[in-house]
């Protein structure tokens, strides 16, 4: 389920400080975007943040639930996205740190990425 566009509002009025918050309704979930990078997801109005190993103890308190899954034949698949505590929201600094830590995860996985190759198409034209 997409976030409701209250939450996605009242998302964009807590991550503000990041900078341009952009949310994209994906797989039935909503991706949570800034600088061109996706730092969470929100299914059922709950808001999840990219994890990885180098972020992984800033969200130690997140393990307790569940990280963001899906079922494939059969077997849930964990995503690297874990639930963001609720009493964060009455926290806004410590929230805005969980951000940033999320944000800087988003941005390792994507340089990680390999860069598409461009198609004839859309190559610039050399001039002669």
């Amino acid at each position: 389920m997409v976030a409701s566009e209250t939450y996605a509002e009242f998302l964009r009025e807590q991550l503000a400080p990041l900078g341009r918050v952009t949310l994209r309704g994906m797989f039935g979930k909503t991706g949570v975007f800034c600088g061109g990078v996706m730092l969470g997801v929100v299914t059922e109005n709950t808001l999840y943040f990219r994890v990885d190993e180098d972020n992984r103890e800033t969200f130690r308190e997140a393990q307790a639930f569940p990280p963001l899954n899906y079922a494939k034949k059969g077997q849930l698949i964990d995503l690297a996205f874990w639930r963001v505590p609720e009493r964060l929201f009455d926290e806004p600094d410590e929230f805005i740190t969980w951000a940033r830590a999320a944000l800087a995860a988003a941005h390792r996985v994507a340089a990680k990425r390999p860069v598409p190759k461009q198609s004839k198409a859309s190559r610039p034209r050399k001039r002669r």
